[in-house]
């Protein structure tokens, strides 16, 4: 706020001098729009992705809905930084994901996938590759019982390997 008064002062004066750049000037510059927060990551995007980078995301869907945990498991790197929609996060590798997957598909007769749409994303000035999701997911299980679920999914890639994968849920309300 003083900064504010200070410039709108000096803006008054009959003097010609340019007003000293202040931390708000600068940050004017970056945020011509004016938003009230700037992006902590990035806020400049493209979408520099690959359709092989698409394809390896897209597939690793597929694979699980086929129950083929070995093809999932191989669009993954070694170690993998993965967010589950309970809130945990872990940083694990390959073998350890297949187990903790194999398990949990496992449990399921079948899996439907109804895939809404996608999106490549990349960062223009980290050069991060991410492909987001958008689906409804159908679960059966051996029992007998269905779950559907809308699901939103962050998937980075680097290498032509998932890196990091980050799920959100928004369960079917009946």
């Amino acid at each position: 706020m003083i900064s504010f008064v200070m410039l709108a002062v000096m803006s008054c004066t009959n003097d010609k001098k340019e007003a000293p750049a202040t931390d708000a000037a600068a940050a004017n510059a970056d945020n011509p729009a004016g938003l009230p927060y700037t992006a902590s990551y990035s806020s400049d995007w493209g979408h520099d992705v690959s359709d092989a980078d698409l394809k390896t995301v897209m597939q690793s869907y597929k694979d699980w809905a086929d129950g083929n945990i070995k093809g999932l498991v191989a669009a993954m790197a070694d170690t993998v930084d993965v967010d589950l929609t309970n809130g945990k996060s872990l940083h694990i590798t390959r073998d350890s994901l297949m187990t903790m997957w194999g398990k949990s598909r496992d449990s399921l007769s079948s899996v439907v996938i109804d895939m809404a749409t996608w999106h490549k994303m990349s960062t223009n000035d980290k050069k991060d590759h991410i492909v987001v999701t958008w689906y409804k997911e159908t679960d059966t299980y051996k029992s007998g019982k269905a779950d559907s679920a809308y699901y939103h999914d962050i998937n980075m890639i680097k290498g032509g390997k998932i890196v990091w994968y980050s799920q959100y849920k928004r369960p079917i309300v009946k």
